[in-house]
């Protein structure tokens, strides 16, 4: 009596070449991306491809033949699985998964709207010859109330005409006249899913950065450096001259707050002075007109501009201080404490 052996179940050949092709793939490229093909245009897929093959590897495959692969390169599965569902786009590429997710944002393809889909923009049918026959069509037209009139062999539309606003559902008719009259309005895109680099998965729509945007936190992180440098005199070359011009313009401010005199600071004493005094006397003239106390008031700065043929210009300017309600305020705090 023999006892039959069940056989072992038979590997295709294409599947262990494509696992094999795949496990390739995730070692040689430190960077990949999963994306979403549903509704993406297989015409569209191969222009991309062609573009930029030199950049980055398309592959479509099996989603477990793809979990295969990534075992037998040595990356752990568990965080990618849950994201290959339906039909996937495998990216591979050699640059950061933020090059990548701007190079593929910039690419945008035009297609036809299907039945049932939601416009989101508005839908114009321009005005002029159609090339189309007068037949059945000139009812589609007239359902969708667009004016048109025969002239020769051709359907001509009389003027522009709005069939479908933002948020409509593209109704048959709506989707048949755009394709015969080669209006591809739909815009699609490659939609990722997730990227991977360095053991890092980012999800698709954290990988598109605003360019401006992150120059302007860039900036502005930078001269919060400088800020937080120069107030601990951080001793670095671009963050200590910053620190004493900061200390020169205390220093001066101290000097002339104290009266120390120095021909550095002998300018300063004596303007803080003279504002103390100023702001003395417009005080006193206020309560004790009878003392006929008059303070100095600023004319504005004035600039005269001379322009002779064949000569350099000439700026004079005249300048005469004012004193502020504030420093006036200043100056009595400090005399009468």
């Amino acid at each position: 009596m023999s006892l039959s052996v069940p056989h072992a179940k038979r590997i295709p050949k294409w599947k262990i070449e494509e696992v094999e092709y795949l496990t390739r793939l995730f070692k040689e490229y430190p960077v990949f991306a999963i994306a979403d093909l549903t509704g993406f245009p297989t015409n569209q897929l191969q222009k991309l491809r062609k573009k930029l093959h030199k950049k980055m590897v398309f592959r479509v495959s099996k989603n477990r033949l793809i979990l295969r692969a990534l075992k037998n390169a040595g990356i752990d599965p568990s965080k990618i699985e849950p994201h290959l569902t339906g039909q996937n786009l495998l990216i591979f590429t050699k640059m950061n998964v933020f090059e990548l997710g701007l190079l593929l944002d910039k690419y945008r393809a035009q297609t036809y709207y299907k039945p049932g889909e939601v416009t989101d923009k508005e839908i114009i049918i321009p005005a002029g010859n159609t090339g189309l026959a007068p037949g059945p069509i000139l009812s589609t037209f007239s359902k969708l109330k667009i004016p048109t009139r025969v002239q020769g062999n051709a359907i001509v539309i009389a003027k522009d005409t709005r069939v479908a606003k933002p948020g409509d559902v593209v109704s048959e008719e709506l989707a048949s006249l755009l394709q015969r009259l080669g209006i591809a309005l739909k815009e699609v895109k490659i939609k990722v899913k997730i990227a991977y680099e360095d053991g890092i998965v980012f999800p698709g729509d954290q990988i598109v950065l605003n360019i401006d945007e992150y120059q302007n936190q860039l900036m502005q992180a930078h001269l919060d450096a400088l800020k937080l440098g120069s107030e601990i005199a951080w001793p670095v070359p671009e963050v200590l001259e910053l620190s004493v011009m900061k200390a020169v313009r205390q220093a001066y401010g101290l000097a002339a707050e104290a009266g120390f005199i120095t021909p550095e600071t002998a300018e300063y004493v004596f303007r803080q002075a003279i504002m103390k005094a100023l702001a003395l006397a417009a005080e006193v003239s206020k309560h004790a007109p009878e003392l006929g106390l008059e303070v100095p008031t600023i004319q504005p700065a004035k600039k005269e501009e001379k322009k002779e043929e064949e000569e350099t210009v000439e700026e004079e300017e005249e300048e005469k201080e004012t004193v502020s309600e504030e420093e006036l305020a200043e100056g009595l705090g400090a005399l009468f404490g």
